[in-house]
Order: structure tokens, then sequence, then C-alpha cells
């Protein structure tokens, strides 16, 4: 598969497949979301198809809920999971000390939560990535609506 993608599209490919060897059987598993994830949700749907794994998928997108589904990772809730083995997602940047931003994918909440819930959490990134120093990349800022307008007042 790696040979008709762009090399930017190699290396998120490669990184994906590396990073679903972190997933053993009846692990529950955070699936992040975005590009790079996106590389790393399939690569795992073809694990489970391959080799019979029984994992249950805590999507932190609809988008990845749904790509998932369709590779045949059972899908739950955080609620339904209660824990997570593990989480893997990409990254918006990172730096030469493994400083990062996520969230520019707009599943910044979702993200943090799901990345909180687990014991080990695992970023992948290709080198485009990498910057000299954080801020490259716009900055997600989040707004739910608890407390906003006392917020904004403030």
């Amino acid at each position: 598969m790696a040979g008709n993608l762009s090399p930017i599209d190699t290396a998120k490919f490669v990184a994906a497949k590396r990073s679903v060897d972190f997933i053993e059987d009846k692990m529950r598993v955070g699936l992040g979301t975005g590009s790079t994830a996106a590389w790393m949700v399939r690569a795992l749907g073809e694990r489970v198809r391959e080799e019979g794994l029984s994992i249950m998928g805590v999507p932190t997108s609809r988008r990845t809920a749904e790509l998932a589904a369709q590779v045949g990772i059972h899908v739950v809730s955080l609620d339904e999971a209660r824990w997570l083995d593990i989480t893997i997602d990409g990254t918006d940047e990172f730096d030469s000390e493994l400083n990062l931003i996520k969230g520019g994918g707009g599943a910044h909440l979702q993200e943090k939560i799901v990345a909180t819930a687990s014991d080990t959490m695992v970023v992948i990134a290709d080198p485009s990535k990498r910057v000299e120093h954080l801020g490259a990349f716009p900055l997600p800022v989040e707004v739910i609506p608890f407390g906003w307008q006392t917020t904004k007042a403030l």
C-alpha cells in the first residue's frame, strides 16, 4: 500500500503500522482523530481482521468512530470502557524535546479526556510535524457550554 503514497503519507502509514504493534488482545484502546490517526485505525482494523484481536476501541470523534466500525473494530463509549490500556493519536506539531500541540483536528476536549483515561499514550507523527519552536500550527482553544458566560466575564 505504501508504494502509491506521497512521502508524507508514506511516513504516516509507516508510523501508524508501527504504533499498532503496541496493541494486544483484549485491550481497551483510545482511537485518536486526524489524518495520521486514520492510518492507525486502518492498520489496527487490519490486525483485528487478520489476527482475530478482540479489542474495544474508544474513538475521539464521530469520524474516527465511523472509520473504526468500517474496518471491523468494536467501538464503545468511554463510559462503557471505563478506563483504557492505551491511546494512540497523532499530533499537530512537536519540537526536539518532544513537547507537542494536539487538538487542531477539532476533537481537542475528547482527545484530552480519552488520553487522561489511558494507562499509556502513544503519539505518532511524521517528520513534517517537527518544528523548531511550538506555535507553527494554530493553537486549539476549546469552549464548552459549562461556565462559558462566567469565563467570558473574567
